[in-house]
């Protein structure tokens, strides 16, 4: 029987973990409800297009902001105030629908509250969990949460779909904000406390984490790959042409294309929760970005259904070994009194790739067609690797000692 993986025994990290998994399934089994009911109210696509961007604007204008609360305050307790207020939205959400009061334009609002809160809630979740698990564990714990974060990915839509033809919006909205209940239970029992800490609420706090974001080029540096990756390399929004012009698999084998992905990541994500990382991660995270972007360009030259399948989860699988690579390396060269303010700026990187990444995709698939923009993107991803390995020795050559 396979030993239990290391970060599941700290009781506050693992009732976190699962809360987790639950309300992202939830939020998932959400968007599939807000994306049907805009298009039900409008059927308008450029009324869908907008959605991304009232989910997108407010994290990136609030995101400075909630790393310094972050900071500042008790994260135990501001997670327990953002996922209140998430929970609130899916219950306005829930209400207003059934009353026949839902328009386009409080689905918009509905939907900034909530990227508003988001804003506050990453920084501090992301800076709460290494103080819930021993330094040596921190590798695994980040893989178990990035793979039941993939999970619910998966789960999520998939109940949304079939729920919705059940029971219509409003049983997804409240489902959702009952999904909020597994996570504020987690942090109502939990049983780490913050220490009090001295950072300021203001400019001078955001400038002290730039300063510091300065002085740390392997963190800013992982940063930066991050962005360019996921830039070139993002291809989801082109799936549905792949799935019926150039692969003649249908509406069935674009699910399939758009799990295989998340699923190469949950297995890569439970494969690096039993196993250290190595040692010279630097090097490990440069090649799995680049592993990532060979396989990018090999599905988007495929003309063999199986084949994009597999490059797809070799995708995923190398996307997380640079995930949680990356995300360690931050925890670890952060200090704790920092942590919200660089989760904050990573949110913004993380965020703004695949946002970015989606309208390089689709001007270059209109331009030249879509199997030369994802495989580009896949080159030019590789290109982007071997670019920092030359012009950053400093992630090149580190080591953990």
């Amino acid at each position: 029987m396979p030993a239990l993986p290391a970060a599941l025994r700290a009781r506050d990290f693992r009732n976190l973990l699962f809360g987790q998994v639950v309300s992202t399934t939830g939020t998932q089994m959400q968007h599939v409800a807000i994306v049907w009911q805009l298009y039900v109210l409008t059927r308008s696509p450029l009324a869908l297009g907008l959605l991304g961007f009232f989910r997108v604007a407010p994290v990136i204008a609030f995101a400075l902001g909630g790393g310094v609360v972050a900071d500042a305050v008790d994260r135990r307790r501001l997670m327990l105030v953002t996922q209140t207020l998430l929970a609130s939205v899916s219950i306005t959400l829930a209400v207003t629908s059934h009353l026949g009061l839902a328009t386009p334009a409080l689905l918009y609002g509905l939907v900034a509250v909530g990227a508003a809160a988001i804003a506050f809630d990453n920084p501090a979740r992301q800076a709460l969990v290494p103080l819930l698990v021993p330094p040596e564990h921190l590798s695994g714990a980040l893989s178990l949460a990035f793979t039941g974060w993939q999970v619910a990915n998966v789960a999520g839509p998939a109940l949304g779909g079939l729920l919705l033809a059940w029971g219509g919006v409003v049983t997804l909205y409240a489902l959702d904000a009952a999904s909020f209940l597994a996570v504020i239970g987690a942090l109502l029992v939990m049983r780490h406390r913050a220490s009090p800490r001295a950072t300021p609420l203001g400019f001078g706090a955001v400038k002290e984490g730039l300063q510091f974001l300065r002085r740390a080029p392997v963190i800013r540096t992982t940063m930066l790959l991050d962005f360019f990756a996921t830039f070139f390399g993002g291809s989801m929004l082109l799936m549905p042409i792949f799935a019926d012009q150039l692969l003649h698999v249908g509406p069935r084998g674009l699910g399939l294309l758009y799990a295989a992905q998340p699923a190469g990541a949950a297995l890569a994500g439970a494969f690096l929760a039993t196993r250290s990382l190595p040692r010279r991660e630097g090097r490990a995270v440069l090649w799995a970005v680049g592993a990532y972007g060979a396989a990018v360009a090999v599905f988007g030259a495929s003309r063999s259904f199986p084949l994009s399948l597999a490059a797809l989860a070799v995708a995923g699988a190398a996307d997380t070994v640079s995930t949680v690579i990356r995300q360690t390396l931050r925890q670890l060269l952060t200090p704790d009194a920092l942590r919200g303010r660089m989760g904050s700026i990573n949110m913004i990187f993380f965020m703004g790739g695949p946002q970015l990444g989606e309208v390089e995709a689709g001007a270059v698939a209109r331009a030249f067609g879509p199997r030369l923009s994802v495989a580009s993107g896949g080159l030019l991803c590789i290109g982007a690797a071997i670019v920092t390995a030359i012009v950053a020795p400093a992630l090149r050559r580190y080591q953990r000692g």
